[in-house]
């Protein structure tokens, strides 16, 4: 089993997950960040730094849709290492309780360092 990021991060993108995760298996994209499924270890350490509750563990995934999601991305963004996090976007506080923000919000784009 491995943790996987939910919609509740986009827009989000707290990242304090970032600095916990000990075998740095987050992603980044423009306004999210995912978690690749095979380097993940398990240890869960980033799902109770999330502010967003947007981590869970897949076996809470019963559709399986965050597990595929986050590969799928992990494979197209490029690699947050726990040195690279950056602020905490301003407005992050207003979009924690923004509902379905898969289909309205989501960049699919890469983050650009």
């Amino acid at each position: 089993m491995a943790y996987a990021v939910t919609e509740a991060c986009i827009k989000c993108k707290y990242a304090e997950c970032v600095t916990v995760c000990p075998v740095d298996c987050f992603y980044e994209g423009v306004n999210m960040l995912v978690i690749n499924q095979t380097q993940c270890i398990d240890c869960g350490s980033c799902e109770p730094l999330c502010p967003s509750e947007a981590i869970i563990p897949t076996i809470d995934d019963v559709h399986g849709i965050w597990g595929k999601f986050n590969d799928e991305y992990a494979a197209r963004w490029p690699r947050l290492k726990a040195s690279q996090k950056e602020a905490t976007p301003d407005d992050a506080d207003l979009w924690k309780s923004v509902p379905d923000k898969l289909r309205r919000h989501f960049d699919p784009r890469p983050a650009q360092r």
